[in-house]
């Protein structure tokens, strides 16, 4: 039976020309990778847009807002 929770923090990396292309869908700005949270902050919309599985979900409501 294997852990899933202990998969490599590799495996949950974002592809660095896929990071480049991305931007905020409600304000077409600019993101920043939060490693730590595996998140794309967009400070212009407030939110924080999650990554599974080394997939960015660019869902407004699928974003955590920020404070």
């Amino acid at each position: 039976m294997s852990n899933e929770l202990t998969a490599p923090v590799e495996a949950t990396r974002v592809d660095p020309k896929l990071l480049e292309i991305l931007v905020c869908p409600l304000t077409k700005g600019t993101l920043e990778y939060d490693f730590a949270r595996q998140e794309l902050i967009s400070r212009s919309a407030k939110l924080a847009y999650p990554i599974r599985d080394g997939i960015p979900i660019m869902l407004p409501e699928e974003a955590r807002p920020l404070d």
